[in-house]
């Protein structure tokens, strides 16, 4: 013990001594009797701690248990978000943004987080106009296409009758002249006449292949304005997390009615999964860029444990351990978080290290998630690295006190719950929070884990006598 030690223990006990004495002096003449009265008692080292001092004092216990303190290590960590529980609903398109949430609001899948007013919506519902249009179009003149062919079809059967009947005219008259008949003036009309035929055959021909060309170039201009149509509106269904036929559907029961998608003024952004608003990034009425980030919502129930391990512990640290994630304060009193409350789960090791630190990560999903957990708040990790040995009688190694250079421990009396036995403790190896006890406890004892710096000040140098406390939390010798 440093000589600092020594004198902050010096002082404390004289501190104390100073509020025992308001407490004892209507009661000196008692306390004198008292002593008379067991002059012959035998020394003890027992204090008594009824409820009322238990309460003053912040006495609290715990009970041996069986550990394997050699073969456990511990990491220190703190809880994080599973980078899936965490979801950012961002501008599809700029625009004005409507916030309809506050910050730290449970939602539900479904409900709405903020609105946004686009000029860039609308210039997209022209575009699924202007395409739908030319589609609608382009359709009517595919249709019409078959009537035209048949109309041609028509005219060429019936300019080959007409080009048959003045061939075989010419012919006829051909025949009159090689015999010395008819009239020359008749062959000339119907020779040119037949040449007429013929061209204005060729001619027909012609506009078929002109007219199946424009049949061709129609159908694939059909075909780009239904696809600039369909991803318009798989575009829109994106911007409004909608289905595309949903967005097609009449507006109403009415059959005439406008289909859902022109119907929309403003884009409504809503809950895909059940949270908690996070975080708010905009002012309401803002003016966004496409891709602003505007509400921030979590799955609180959704985290894992990161800690640090030594990367010199990598010989024994492995994927698939079965490790325990432990308050951060090794205590039970007033309002911190009860050394039981514990979490369970399987461990998975970091696919890197950390050079400097010479440390890797460590991740461990729970199990059963505590109340206590939360993003951020600080905890370790321990993890047992052989479940085959042979575990040791342990208690906290908050309940081990110093006095002077010798370790002291509260047994809670076996025959009296009341009172609490002072020992000097037989201490083997720790993990630093759990200690070996190697004599005078038995598995399921308690031991005082908060108050017992108080029993120890109060019992240093003067633990053979005995004592008690009175219900203000003060100290006095003897049994009274």
């Amino acid at each position: 013990m440093n000589a600092l030690t020594r004198t902050l223990i010096l002082l404390a006990t004289f501190m104390l001594s100073l509020w025992f004495l308001p407490a004892c002096d209507g009661d000196r003449d008692q306390s004198q009797q008292a002593a008379e009265a067991h002059e012959d008692t035998t020394p003890t080292n027992r204090v008594a701690i009824p409820s009322a001092v238990r309460s003053n004092l912040g006495i609290t216990f715990a009970t041996a248990e069986r550990r394997r303190i050699k073969e456990t290590l511990r990491a220190p960590g703190r809880f994080e978000y599973l980078p899936t529980a965490i979801r950012e609903y961002r501008t599809a398109v700029p625009g004005r943004v409507e916030v309809l949430v506050e910050q730290f609001q449970q939602v539900q899948e479904g409900d709405p987080l903020y609105r946004i007013d686009s000029p860039a919506w609308r210039e997209l519902q022209k575009t699924i106009a202007e395409a739908g249009a030319t589609a609608s179009s382009l359709e009517a003149t595919m249709e019409s296409y078959p009537q035209l062919f048949a109309a041609h079809k028509r005219h060429e059967r019936s300019l080959q009758e007409s080009l048959k009947i003045w061939m075989s005219r010419v012919e006829r008259l051909e025949a009159l002249q090689d015999a010395g008949g008819g009239r020359r003036s008749e062959y000339t009309a119907a020779l040119d006449a037949l040449v007429k035929a013929e061209a204005e055959l060729a001619k027909v021909n012609e506009e078929d292949v002109e007219l199946e060309a424009a049949r061709l170039r129609t159908r694939a201009s059909l075909e780009a304005a239904r696809a600039q149509f369909d991803l318009a509106v798989e575009t829109a269904a994106s911007f409004l997390d909608m289905d595309r036929r949903a967005l097609l559907e009449p507006s109403s029961t009415n059959r005439d009615a406008p289909a859902v998608w022109r119907t929309i003024n403003v884009i409504e952004v809503r809950a895909v999964t059940n949270g908690i608003v996070e975080k708010i990034a905009v002012t309401n009425g803002a003016w966004v860029e496409q891709g602003t980030n505007v509400v921030t919502v979590v799955q609180p129930d959704r985290l894992r444990f990161h800690a640090s391990g030594l990367q010199s512990d990598l010989g024994v640290l492995r994927d698939g351990l079965e490790v325990t994630i432990v308050p951060p304060a090794p205590t039970s009193t007033g309002t911190a978080i009860p050394m039981t409350e514990t979490m369970s789960g399987t461990l998975t090791l970091g696919l890197t290290g950390d050079a400097d630190d010479r440390t890797v990560d460590l991740h461990v999903i729970p199990d059963d998630l505590a109340d206590w957990a939360r993003p951020g708040v600080t905890a370790q990790l321990e993890i047992v690295t052989d479940s085959t040995r042979a575990p040791e009688l342990s208690i906290p190694l908050s309940a081990v006190q110093r006095d002077g250079l010798q370790p002291v421990i509260f047994r809670r009396a076996p025959d009296n719950p009341n009172e609490a036995i002072r020992l000097e403790a037989d201490l083997g190896v720790d993990d630093g929070r759990w200690i070996a006890v190697l004599s005078g406890l038995r598995d399921g004892d308690q031991v005082v884990l908060d108050g017992g710096f108080q029993l120890m000040l109060a019992t240093s140098g003067t633990m053979p006598t005995g004592g008690h406390f009175h219900a203000d939390g003060t100290f006095h010798e003897g049994d009274h």
